[in-house]
């Protein structure tokens, strides 16, 4: 969740700081894209050089200065013996961490590659996304991505890998290399994300035999809603439903959004489902503009949500109001479909709706991941560095939010469904876009039972999708793409 009105200007603040060396430029912050609400501290002097310690000193002076939780910081932790910022960063959030309030989410990140990835969706990679389910013994594509090396492979959701090599005389196995490291064994054997970086993939094939592909990474970009699946109006008995598949939030995101309500508004749709299953988040900005295009009913006083920094702070607090839009619906009864893939800025969505909606909203599928924070950006451009420090918390318009633990204890309906990856997203057989369908019509459906999980995983249905030890931007915000 990228807080990108006030992070933007911020991060000019601590880009000046550190090219002067020592500080002294103020950065206004804005509100619903007018002037207003404060100013923002001066980032903490610092030296003016790219060595590893003057980079993990200025970290420190940024989290220090602006961290959420600043009560959970060491009172002094020297960063001799941590060979990187970000090992410097994550001793420094573990008390955080171990309370599940910040998991690995304040984090050191490439300005060019986050602008890239944030802009256009631009990412390098074999362009698909991966499970693992208990066991070990094979990977699954949950998803491919158009104009993306592996689709055009013919590499699709629902492909069972069960080796990977650099070539077809030294496949290994899937069980054999998540028994040698169970963690980060799939993302390292992957290579690194770099186009021309070739990997052979054995198949497994419908009549129990296998293949072989071999697929090279390549510079593509990620399209926000799918031109496949992601729009689709479904004639269910005698109801229109609009369903909308939203994979990230990023800038590119917004057209394609006024698009597709545009197209429900002109189909007069009134019930909807917004597929977020795997969507672990992005710019605010972004789901702020989803929620507008679901409020044609609502008033320019209803807030949105409430953004608040820690108490010495305040000031730059926000309130976000609805604001509708000449595309937008006036929906009576909206399915939200997540997974434990489904955090940040789509759990803010679908929390910001709640309160206006209550029993004619609900969540399907299983529970959310659970990350009701976000993150400013704090920048300094001479070495590429954007600091990522979560300073923000979220509230629905009835104050309602801390949901460490996902958002199906939060809501007042919830419908358990599974994760069909032998059916595309958004076919009416698919088992959770059927039980979306099911939710819209009111029939009956079992509720999902709230758990935390693993305090690091993003899972959907019994898979777990797979992670990168160092996520690029587009993998923070697109769980399991490589």
């Amino acid at each position: 969740m990228r807080h990108e009105r006030f992070g933007a200007m911020l991060a000019l603040a601590a880009m000046l700081a550190g090219c002067g060396g020592d500080g002294g430029s103020n950065a206004s912050t804005s509100s619903g894209g007018s002037a207003g609400g404060g100013t923002a501290a001066t980032p903490a002097p610092t030296a003016s050089g790219c060595s590893l310690r003057e980079r993990q000193d200025w970290a420190a002076a940024q989290l220090r200065e602006w961290y959420l939780f600043p009560e959970t910081l060491p009172t002094s932790l020297s960063p001799a013996g941590y060979a990187t910022v970000d090992d410097y960063i994550d001793a420094l959030t573990k008390t955080a961490r171990d309370q599940s309030k910040d998991r690995y989410f304040t984090h050191l990140a490439s300005i060019k590659e986050e602008n890239a990835y944030y802009d256009s969706g631009e990412s390098a990679g074999f362009g698909f996304r991966l499970s693992i389910a208990s066991g070990n013994s094979a990977l699954t594509v949950t998803e491919s991505f158009e104009g993306a090396p592996a689709l055009a492979a013919g590499v699709d959701r629902g492909a069972q890998i069960v080796g990977i090599g650099t070539s077809s005389s030294d496949v290994r196995s899937i069980a054999a290399i998540t028994a040698a490291d169970p963690t980060y064994g799939i993302g390292n054997a992957l290579g690194p994300d770099t186009a021309g970086t070739t990997r052979v993939f054995r198949l497994q094939t419908a009549n129990g035999g296998t293949r072989d592909v071999s697929i090279a990474k390549a510079v593509y970009t990620l399209t926000p809603i799918s031109s496949r699946y992601g729009v689709q109006i479904i004639n269910d008995g005698d109801q229109k439903v609009g369903y909308l598949n939203l994979r990230t939030f990023i800038n590119t995101a917004d057209a394609q959004l006024r698009s597709a309500f545009d197209g429900f508004r002109e189909q007069g749709i009134t019930r909807v489902i917004i597929d977020l299953r795997y969507n672990g988040g992005g710019l605010i900005n972004t789901a702020e503009l989803a929620g507008d295009l679901l409020g044609g009913n609502r008033q320019t006083s209803d807030v949105f949500h409430y953004t608040t920094f820690r108490p010495e702070k305040s000031s730059n607090n926000e309130t976000r109001y609805f604001a509708p839009q000449s595309q937008s619906i006036a929906p009576t009864r909206i399915a939200f479909i997540g997974t434990r893939g489904t955090a940040s800025a789509s759990e803010l969505l679908i929390n910001a709706m709640s309160p206006y909606l209550g029993t004619s909203m609900a969540l399907v599928g299983t529970n959310t991941y659970g990350k009701p924070v976000g993150q400013i950006a704090l920048d300094r451009a001479q070495c590429d560095d954007r600091l990522r420090v979560v300073a923000i918390a979220t509230q629905n318009s009835a104050r309602q939010g801390g949901y460490y633990t996902g958002l199906a204890s939060t809501l007042g309906t919830t419908c358990q469904a599974s994760d069909d990856l032998s059916r595309p997203m958004g076919d009416p057989a698919e088992s959770s876009t059927r039980a979306a369908l099911d939710f819209l019509a009111g029939r009956s459906c079992t509720s999902i039972t709230a758990r935390s999980g693993d305090a690091t995983s993003f899972s959907a249905a019994g898979r777990e999708l797979v992670r990168a030890a160092r996520p690029s931007a587009a993998q923070r915000e697109v769980p399991g793409l490589f």
